[in-house]
């Protein structure tokens, strides 16, 4: 494939409430041409509620009975990025990526091997625990447990999703509005690091 004939990839991934759909949001305004949303809330939305939360899944393997369904979704997922890129359609899709499941498997290693040829950008959406903790409350009356302690799935969350922590560019919510982060994405969109985040973890490097 020429990548010059493909549509731009970015991959936003981050925790909840860490600010990549604002971010996505920011992308489709702001950018030149057409930034398809494959996100994960939209793909979730789309999957039957005997299934969910689906790709949505947080860690701590919970749920084994849904790890094989989730790692097909997933492979789905990408499979319709490329079939956009393929087409000339630019896409932006906000996920949390972890392998923090009942037993790991391996779910982003084989995304980027489905997206290794492809221009796409890695980007990491950092947020502070307590900034997150912040806009759970605003958005769902949901912060700290009673006893002040922060809730266990949201502490694993923070941390599982950022490993192994291979980007091409990092962001951080708390201090950047959704328009600074996606004027940055651009910034890098326009000269790629090589090899790019989704190479190296094709190739296994982490």
């Amino acid at each position: 494939m020429h990548q010059g004939s493909l549509g731009k990839i970015v991959i936003l991934n981050g925790a909840p409430r860490s600010g990549k759909s604002s971010i996505a949001t920011a992308i489709q305004t702001r950018f030149e041409g057409v930034w398809i949303n494959l996100g994960g809330d939209r793909y979730q939305a789309m999957i039957p509620e005997r299934f969910q939360p689906g790709i949505g899944l947080r860690p701590g393997g919970e749920r084994p009975d849904l790890e094989p369904l989730i790692a097909t979704m997933f492979r789905a997922l990408y499979d319709a990025i490329a079939a956009h890129s393929r087409v000339g359609l630019n896409v932006v899709s906000d996920l949390g990526h972890h392998d923090h499941y009942s037993r790991p498997l391996g779910i982003l290693p084989r995304c980027a091997r489905q997206l290794a040829e492809f221009p796409v950008l890695f980007v990491g959406v950092r947020c502070p625990i307590e900034v997150i903790l912040e806009r759970r409350l605003a958005s769902w009356g949901k912060g700290r447990d009673p006893d002040g302690s922060i809730p266990s799935p949201v502490q694993l969350f923070q941390h599982e999703v950022h490993v192994p922590g291979i980007y091409d560019l990092e962001v951080d919510t708390s201090v950047l509005r959704p328009e600074q982060c996606a004027d940055l994405i651009r910034d890098v969109l326009d000269h790629p690091p090589r090899p790019s985040a989704f190479e190296r973890l094709a190739r296994g490097e982490f």
